[in-house]
């Protein structure tokens, strides 16, 4: 199935990267669970080889979350992590990143537990201000990772303004577009040179899968890379390939509910008399609201409240009956959790207090079920606070 060059994003989740099996006629992409494959003599074989290097379900994905993205190429890793680690290997020992503060734990631990040993160093700006970023750059500074709606206190990052920046250092922009999805936000499109995704969220968006991907804007990096994929062998398998392509299909339909039931579980949290603070860039409170408005289609279904304590938190997520107490986020089924003793452990507690990721802070994902059934859920769980 051909796509023509001005396809919408729904049909290109649909189609793209995928065309009938040639062999059976299969309107779905086949799980290819094999190790190697037969060559029809010496140098000769059908551009496959063995299994690390290329298969053709994980290529499928690739060409599909390209297209997404806006990118010359994607690559699949086995996790999110594995994709950000990829992304590390563009660096050289002494050079230095600019980091967004306020992002995923996961990826602090990876920067300054295991990164640093090899004699790269990591500073932790606020990159919702240009002129922070501007400032922090020093003659080592080769990367700008930015995480943008961040983890979990959903600040922004304009990605236009820190184009810009990059631009003008000579910066490699990433952008860990996880929480928005290509459906939200496409950071190529605003001069980002690289993105990724722990496909994990939302793009498999079934929890039912662990993987990433990494879509590169420059072909120098993609070469790379790729190069790097197959070297180091942290690939995506066939039928986690598999399962993203299937959770692609119906990203536009799950995003558009993600953003409703966030935005109406926002807006009534807000309204509460027991949250202190809601963190969600849909609602006009956010500082950043209007750039939300501005960079992202639609706010999505992340959210992050304050109920001004451990025991309140620990009471609440107890209490809940429809929302489920888990790591993870971007399924179809709604998940509480609470960074401080979860996805933010690693950091140490006054960094968590400086970027006001409290005791007391619960992060929602919403998932696509009946809006009212999940607000009948939270605020019967908060009678127990």
């Amino acid at each position: 199935m051909r796509l023509g060059p001005h396809a919408r994003f729904g049909t290109v989740c649909v189609h793209a990267g995928q065309t009938p099996d040639p062999s059976t006629g299969a309107i779905v992409t086949p799980i290819f669970q094999t190790s190697t494959y037969v060559q029809e003599e010496l140098g000769r074989h059908k551009g496959y080889e063995y299994a690390r290097s290329s298969n053709p379900t994980r290529g499928a994905l690739e060409q599909n979350v390209a297209a997404l993205e806006g990118a010359v190429r994607a690559l699949a890793f086995a996790s999110g992590m594995a994709a950000i680690h990829a992304v590390t290997m563009l660096l050289r020992a002494g050079d230095h990143v600019l980091v967004t503060e306020d992002l995923y734990g996961g990826t602090y631990r990876l920067f300054e537990r295991l990164l640093t040993r090899y004699n790269v160093t990591f500073s932790y700006v606020d990159t919702s201000r240009p002129e922070v970023i501007e400032a922090a750059v020093g003659p080592k500074t080769r990367m700008l990772f930015v995480e943008t709606p961040t983890n979990p206190t959903l600040r922004l990052t304009d990605l236009t303004a820190a184009a810009a920046v990059a631009r003008a250092r000579h910066l490699t922009l990433v952008v860990d577009n996880t929480f928005a999805s290509p459906y939200i936000q496409r950071p190529l499109a605003h001069g980002a040179d690289i993105v990724v995704h722990s496909t994990t969220k939302y793009l498999n968006g079934h929890s039912d899968s662990v993987g990433g991907v990494v879509a590169l804007a420059r072909r120098e990096d993609a070469d790379w890379l790729g190069f790097a994929q197959n070297a180091a062998g942290a690939i995506l398998g066939p039928f986690d390939s598999w399962l993203v392509l299937r959770g692609v299909k119906t990203l536009p339909v799950r995003m558009a509910r993600h953003n409703a039931n966030g935005l109406s579980l926002a807006t009534a949290l807000a309204a509460h008399p027991k949250v202190a603070q809601v963190h969600y860039p849909g609602l006009p409170t956010h500082p950043q609201h209007e750039l939300a408005a501005r960079q992202m289609n639609g706010f999505g279904g992340m959210l992050s409240f304050d109920l001004g304590s451990r025991d309140a938190a620990a009471r609440f997520v107890k209490h809940v009956r429809l929302a489920a107490l888990a790591e993870s986020l971007g399924g179809v089924e709604t998940l509480v959790s609470h960074p401080a003793s979860m996805s933010h452990a690693s950091m140490a507690a006054d960094h968590r207090a400086r970027l006001g990721i409290t005791d007391g802070l619960v992060r929602v994902s919403a998932g696509i079920e009946d809006v009212e059934d999940l607000l009948d859920d939270l605020t019967q769980a908060l009678v127990h606070v």
